[in-house]
């Protein structure tokens, strides 16, 4: 066995994660392969959030042994610490490794491996949520652990405290635990070095510090980055609602190293689903997170994860979280079809909706996230925005989270400040004449 590749699926925790076991297995001696096809070992770094989830991994997984049968598959993430039965007998499957036995990867496969022959499948598996200790909080050296060349993830926190009814995340990734300070910023110092801008991420990335018996928040360790790094820009993946304290945003509002971007879930705008959600906040508190985070924003991205059809809703309460995104400063939406997960109380409830209703609501709200986002672009047509170029040299992605289309190449990697002429399909453009004359400033 000599090369490996790693496919990842799900959130941004899981593409680090995926990024961070390349580096490992690097180290190991094995090399990345271009394409599953030319690997040897193909990884599947999995997610289980939706049946729809589980269903991709299922599918991979068999075109992976059709496409490439000599390969080895290892199934690992989230999906193979729920249900690895399901997963140990697809064609191909060597080993299922569970979240809580993912750092131990590298030396099943360098036991394995050093006997021709002798591979069978492991089901390292532990299904109890608060086995999941620091130690195995996956890590690796961050020169070479990011997914994206030019905007690395970095996941400085795991596993949530949470219970809400439809999520099955708590049992298969643990309590929450947080990467030590010094690490944190000795990582991001890193990074800083090669990369202009680093994405913090986590599975509830609001908590980091909650757990280690410190008092710093998560306001308190960016403002250390901002300090002791020379990063050139910091970006918030998804954090709570509530978390977004008044300290994080007035150091957002205040710190151009920050990028202007505030995505919080708001699942359902109807108190009476959040109930039984069992979500810990209200309308009316979300409402007043993100009036605060607008009125010293007025230009960021403003994006939510919302779930459409849980169990029980109705019309009414549809038209509820309808009219709240309506209502609302936000530029794009994450639009979700509720899923009956295995062994959360949602699945239990009464009243289950039927999934044509499913389908349509999830339709007139991702209509109504598209002509919020378009809105949003258009009012930033005339404007000057900082990008940071992506590895096509001819797009850029703006601070408030606009992918633009740049009208003449950069090197991939930094940061320009351009003058937006207008708006595409998807994105926005910059203006022709503003790169005619080459006046873009460079963070170097």
């Amino acid at each position: 066995m000599k090369s490996f590749y790693v496919h990842n699926f799900g959130c941004r925790a899981a593409q680090a994660d995926g990024a961070a076991l390349e580096t490992l297995l690097a180290l190991r001696g094995l090399d990345a392969a271009p394409v599953r096809d030319a690997a040897d070992l193909v990884v599947l770094n999995t997610c289980t959030v939706t049946a729809a989830a589980d269903d991709d991994v299922r599918k991979t997984a068999r075109r992976v042994n059709r496409e490439n049968p000599g390969a080895s598959i290892l199934i690992t993430g989230c999906y193979a610490q729920r249900d690895p039965e399901a997963l140990a007998d697809l064609p191909g499957v060597r080993w299922v490794v569970g979240n809580s036995h993912k750092t131990q990867i590298p030396d099943i496969i360098a036991e394995h491996a050093a006997a021709a022959g002798a591979l069978t499948p492991y089901h390292g598996n532990i299904h109890v949520g608060d086995i999941f200790a620091q130690h195995e909080f996956l890590s690796a050296p961050v020169e070479d652990s990011s997914g994206d060349r030019t905007r690395p993830n970095l996941k400085i926190q795991d596993g949530c405290n949470n219970r809400c009814t439809f999520c099955v995340i708590p049992s298969v990734r643990g309590r929450s635990r947080s990467a030590p300070l010094h690490e944190v910023v000795e990582q991001v110092r890193q990074l800083a070095a090669k990369y202009r801008e680093v994405v913090l991420s986590g599975i509830n990335l609001g908590r980091w510090g909650r757990d280690n018996g410190i008092s710093m928040r998560l306001h308190d360790l960016v403002r250390t980055l901002l300090t002791e790094t020379s990063v050139a820009r910091l970006r918030l993946s998804s954090v709570e609602p509530m978390d977004f304290s008044n300290e994080l945003l007035e150091l957002m509002a205040s710190e151009p190293r920050i990028a202007p971007h505030w995505h919080a879930p708001l699942q359902s705008g109807s108190d009476s689903v959040l109930k039984r959600m069992k979500r810990r906040y209200r309308v009316r508190h979300y409402e007043d997170r993100m009036q605060r985070a607008y009125a010293l924003l007025p230009e960021a991205a403003f994006g939510a994860d919302v779930m459409v059809g849980f169990p029980g809703e109705t019309d009414a309460e549809f038209e509820e979280t309808r009219a709240f995104i309506e209502r609302m400063p936000y530029t794009y939406l994450h639009v979700f079809t509720y899923s009956e997960r295995p062994g959360t109380p949602a699945q239990d409830l009464a009243d289950h909706v039927p999934m044509p209703v499913r389908k349509q609501r999830n339709a007139v709200l991702r209509e109504l996230g598209a002509a919020k986002n378009m809105e949003f672009r258009r009012g930033l047509d005339g404007k000057r925005l900082s990008v940071v170029t992506l590895e096509n040299e001819r797009f850029g992605l703006s601070g408030n989270y606009v992918k633009v289309e740049l009208h003449k190449p950069y090197p991939a990697n930094e940061i320009h400040e351009v003058e937006i002429g207008g708006v595409t399909e998807t994105g926005l453009a910059e203006s022709r004449a503003c790169a005619a004359k080459d006046s873009a400033f460079v963070v170097l």
